[in-house]
Parts: C-alpha cells; sequence; structure tokens
C-alpha cells in the first residue's frame, strides 16, 4: 500500500504530542488519528469514493489538518483552495474539478452550494472552531486505510493563475511521499523537533512541505492560525525550526526584540515560495547568528533545491538538486542543454515532478519533454558547485531592441542602492524597442532619491540597453499570499507608460 497517510504512523505515537495550539492546548497524535478517522467515517456517510475530490476553503485549524488526513485515508483528492478567493474565483474551482464535496466557511454555504447545485456535489461547513455540519454528525472513527498505488492522486493543487486561468497539478501520493522524506532526511528532522508553524495550510509549503515533514518525523509543530509578529515572537524560544516566507523574516528583522538570545535553541531556519533577497540574507545572520536555508520548488514539483544544511549556503542561490532529482538548464529556443554558468530555462525530472494538469492533456503534454523533464518555466543558472541561481520566469524575460534582459540582473543592481528596500524590474510595450525595461523601487522609510540619482549611478553597472527607461517609487509592491511579487498586474498597470 503506498497511501501518504500510513507513512505517518499516527496511532503508533499515540502519547506523542503533534500540535501546539494558542493557549498550550496539546493535541497528540492519538487525537488527531481519531479526529482524522472521525472525519473519515463521515466522509463515508456522505458517499465520498477513492478519488472523489474534495475542495475545501476554510481556515487554518487543526480540524483542517485533521480533514486533510481523514481525505488521505479515504483514498479520496484534496484540493485546498486560497481562503482569500472570491466566491468567483471559487465558483470556477468547483466546476473545474468537478468535485463530490466542497467544504467552506459557514458564511459561505448558501452561495456555495448555488454553485454546486448543478454539478452532484454536497456542500458542508468547517469553522476554525471545529464547529460546522462536516463535524456536527461524527461518530465512531474509523481507522482502515484506503489502499492506493503511488500514482494515484493524493491532491490538486491549482497554480495562482498569474497568465490565464488557473490550472490543477495532480499530485500524487508518490509525489508527495517522496518530497517528504528527502526533505525530513535533508533537514536532519526527528521526533525532538519542534516546528513554529505560521504558514497557511492551503498551500505546498504549509501542507507538503511543514505538516507531511513534520508528520513523517513524528516531531511536533506550533500551529499558529497565521504569522502575527507577537505570537511568532512568543513562539521561538520554544521552538527548534521555523519555515517561512521572506516577509516573515524582514518582518522580524524590524523587531528590536529579535536577538540571539531569542534564537537560541533554533537550530534551522528556512526560506522558501518567494525569491530571498541577498540583503535579507546578511541581516538574518548579522542579527541572530543563524544562517537562513533557502530552498526551491515549485507547485507541480514540491521543493526541487536546497541549500545544504551543512555546508555553505550562498545568500542569492537556492542551492544545490536535491536527492533523487535531476535538473538542468537548457536554451529556452533549441532545448539543448547548455553549459555551467550560462542563463536558460530550467528542467527538473524525479518522483517529486507531478502527474499533469487537471483535464488539460494537451497542456500537460507541452510543458513535458520527451524523456520526461518537466519545464518549469524559470530561468536559471548552475554554477560549477551546482549551486542554482534563479533570475526570473521565462514570462518575465524583457526583450528590448532584440537583446535580452533578465529582471533579476537589474534588481540586484538596484536593491544595492542605498536606501533601496526592494525594486520589481519588468518589460512594458514601447513603439521604439518593443519592450521597455522599468522599474518600481520601494525606498527606505522618509528616504527620497530621484530617478535620475538611480540612473546615474546603474549606469556604471549595467549596460546601457538594460538601464530602466522609467522608475518608479511606490509605497509597497503588490504580492500574492505567499509574498511573490505579482509582475503581470505591474506590467497591466503601467503598460501604457511609453504610449
Amino acid at each position: 500500500m503506498s497511501n501518504l497517510f500510513g507513512a505517518f504512523r499516527l496511532t503508533d505515537r499515540a502519547e506523542r504530542v503533534a500540535l501546539v495550539l494558542q493557549k498550550d492546548t496539546n493535541v497528540t497524535y492519538a487525537d488527531l488519528a481519531t479526529l482524522a478517522g472521525r472525519i473519515a467515517r463521515r466522509l463515508d456517510d456522505i458517499g465520498v469514493a477513492p478519488g472523489d475530490r474534495i475542495v475545501v476553503q476554510v481556515d487554518k485549524s487543526h480540524f483542517a489538518l485533521a480533514l486533510f488526513l481523514a481525505c488521505l485515508q479515504r483514498g479520496a483528492v484534496f484540493v485546498p483552495l486560497n481562503t482569500g478567493y472570491t466566491l468567483q474565483e471559487v465558483s470556477y474551482f468547483i466546476e473545474d474539478a468537478q468535485p463530490k464535496l466542497v467544504v467552506c466557511h459557514p458564511e459561505r454555504l448558501g452561495a456555495i452550494t448555488t454553485a454546486a447545485v448543478s454539478l452532484d456535489t454536497t456542500a458542508v461547513t468547517l469553522d476554525s472552531d471545529g464547529s460546522g455540519s462536516l463535524t456536527d454528525r461524527l461518530s465512531t472513527p474509523t481507522f482502515d486505510v484506503v489502499s492506493r498505488d503511488p500514482d494515484d492522486l493524493a491532491a490538486i493543487l491549482y497554480t495562482s493563475g498569474t497568465t490565464g486561468r488557473p490550472k490543477g497539478a495532480m499530485l500524487s501520493h508518490a509525489n508527495l511521499s517522496s518530497n517528504a522524506h528527502v526533505l525530513k532526511d535533508l533537514w536532519r528532522f526527528t521526533h525532538e523537533d519542534l516546528l513554529l508553524h505560521a504558514l497557511p495550510i492551503y498551500h505546498a509549503h504549509g501542507l507538503f512541505v511543514a505538516c507531511n515533514v513534520l508528520l513523517l518525523a513524528g516531531g511536533r509543530m506550533i500551529f499558529l492560525p497565521k504569522f502575527e509578529i507577537e505570537n511568532v515572537l512568543e513562539a521561538l524560544p520554544k521552538a527548534t525550526t521555523m519555515m517561512g516566507i521572506p516577509t516573515f523574516y524582514t518582518r522580524l528583522l524590524a523587531e528590536d526584540r529579535l536577538t540571539p538570545d531569542l534564537v537560541r535553541h533554533m537550530r534551522l531556519f528556512t526560506s522558501g515560495s518567494a525569491p530571498l533577497l541577498a540583503e535579507t540574507h546578511i541581516a538574518w545572520q548579522r542579527r541572530t547568528g543563524h544562517v537562513l536555508l533557502e530552498r526551491y520548488g515549485m507547485t507541480e514539483t514540491g521543493m526541487i533545491t536546497s541549500n545544504p544544511y551543512d555546508g555553505d549556503r550562498i545568500a542569492g542561490t537556492v542551492g544545490i538538486a536535491l536527492p533523487g532529482t535531476e535538473l538542468r538548464v537548457v536554451d529556452h529556443e533549441s532545448g539543448s542543454e547548455l553549459p555551467r554558468g550560462k542563463i536558460g530555462m530550467i528542467e527538473v525530472r524525479g518522483d517529486n515532478v507531478f502527474k499533469g494538469y487537471w483535464r488539460l492533456p494537451e497542456k500537460t503534454a507541452t510543458e513535458f519533454k520527451g524523456d520526461a523533464f518537466f519545464i518549469t518555466g524559470d530561468l536559471g543558472t548552475i554554477d560549477n558547485r551546482g549551486y542554482v541561481r534563479i533570475v526570473g520566469r521565462g514570462k518575465d524575460l524583457i526583450i528590448s531592441g532584440g537583446l535580452n534582459v533578465y529582471p533579476k540582473e537589474v534588481e540586484t543592481e538596484i536593491d544595492s542602492l542605498d536606501g533601496v528596500v526592494e525594486s520589481a524590474v519588468f518589460g512594458v510595450p514601447h513603439p521604439d524597442f518593443g519592450e521597455a525595461v522599468t522599474a518600481v523601487v520601494v525606498t527606505e522609510k522618509d528616504f527620497s532619491i530621484s530617478q535620475a540619482e538611480m540612473l546615474k549611478v546603474l549606469a556604471s553597472r549595467l549596460a546601457k540597453f538594460k538601464l530602466p527607461k522609467h522608475i518608479l517609487v511606490v509605497p509597497e509592491l503588490p504580492r500574492n499570499a505567499m509574498g511573490k511579487v505579482q509582475k503581470a498586474e505591474l506590467r497591466q498597470q503601467y503598460r501604457g507608460l511609453h504610449g
């Protein structure tokens, strides 16, 4: 049997604490197993069969985590949705996923029932306190685990949809299991670890990296509903490790209470889901004495690379390919593999790579090469030591006057300017050049710098064709829920700048 649920061995660790909730309430592995078993019995009563999709849009809680485990146990396909999605967006996902069941917040039940009525889909509710129509009829738990083949689907995660409609990435039990086992070993997780978990669990990072790895290791999690600075500062001295996004670390660095003593019990901080600025990497080490471990992954692949646990964690790189994962950089036009140090399209192959896009066989076929390598859409390089640097998305490549401009290269130079916090570089239509290099910049509070001043410094560092035609200072950059800068939104906002 290859059901991921069995790998967590919940009943074998019955008396061990799995989750530490707010107010120091403990949930043991036995508690979690019983709750998951009772929900699994409820799913069976509703008529959920192995392979059925279950769309879930609920607040983070240990009940929501138990629902995920119950789906695995029952052999259903878990389809988590960002809690920020509108009803119109959720309606699209329901229509596309064609689920047997939708689990939602009580306030959305009426509208979601209307959206699901034509699909023979049942809608039930689950609130963060465990109340709702999903749980009000729980009975005796079932501890039977439905047998699954390695290639059977465990989850569908929808991509962010920055270009076109969101696509459902189909992830198998083998995809999730292989990645969790590799990361547990690579990052040295054991039953003694206490992870500070402030990530959402509708995303691969919070659910498939953080939860799967800790449950596999038999460790514990301080399970916070969300990242709130006071709660995180209170939890840090108790934890041994934290997984975060760059925003977590920049917010903590803004606090005077972040000191080496506060984090002296920590053994590991990891960062992912969005690029980590080299300045943040350096500032974190200076302030805390810890070196952030940055890694790289995608919804479609899980984790692909990681800086080493032992060895050099190099600012600006996402480390080397994980064990069992093959990575190469190719010319995006010819498809031929490029030598070390050359910028090209990153492709990846391994047990972690997804099965394809839900109900989109033609799209799936275009994203995989004949030798099973998946085209990530990310541009990067591999150095002579095997360390990977990401320079941007393929769709973010700017072609100005027939010359390629990689946004990351320009952003790195802008970010190094005095008073600049961060920047985003993108292309917008230009009547002469085809595309014009354009930059938006966030500066330190009360700091003033003109476009002319920035360009004067940049002119000595960048070729003329790479220099931005416009540099605009803005209060903040638009980001999605996981902290990624939304360049598609910026391109749309400023597309008439050179018209």
